[in-house]
């Protein structure tokens, strides 16, 4: 269980809340390389195991979160179609700490300002466990699939573009 000198990001004391078994990994970030293939190096696991946090927006407003493997790109298409959207683009960066209550880097899919559709590329499948952000720069958690999809409501889907 996490240990009680992490500092507690929202997802963390949700999965706490929930009783919900996870590690909390914890790495350098004062070199700048925060994105998901260096924290992947950093932490020591594969990029497949490693997912990075992606929000979209579709034309008729309404948001959503793509949980993606770090080497991975969201394929826009096969994700619009999947929420059932004509078209949904990258929510921008400035929008981001409103809309989540994070920021880029650091934008777990556990613990949102709101619960918004979420959908984790089926690649997850192939693993027990992944681990995603912990809600801050420098703290990923390692989670079990199935509390990762129960908590975040999350429906799995080919939605990168080497699994669209």
């Amino acid at each position: 269980m996490a240990k009680a000198k992490h500092a507690k990001t929202n997802a963390i004391r949700l999965l706490e809340q929930q009783k919900i078994h996870f590690d909390v990994i914890e790495y350098e970030t004062g070199d700048g390389q925060v994105d998901g293939v260096s924290v992947a190096e950093k932490i020591g696991h594969p990029v497949t195991r490693v997912f990075k946090t992606l929000v979209a927006k579709a034309s008729t407003q309404k948001l959503f979160v793509f949980i993606i493997p770090v080497a991975e790109e969201l394929d826009l298409k096969a994700a619009a179609k999947v929420v059932g959207e004509k078209k949904i683009e990258m929510l921008a960066v400035k929008d981001l700490l409103g809309y989540t209550g994070y920021v880029r880097g650091g934008c777990s899919p556990v613990g949102m300002k709101k619960l918004y559709p979420t959908v984790i590329d089926e690649s997850a499948l192939g693993q027990d466990s992944i681990i995603v952000s912990a809600g801050k720069i420098g703290m990923q958690i390692h989670v079990q699939l199935d509390d990762l999809k129960n908590m975040t409501k999350a429906q799995l889907a080919p939605i990168t573009t080497t699994h669209a």
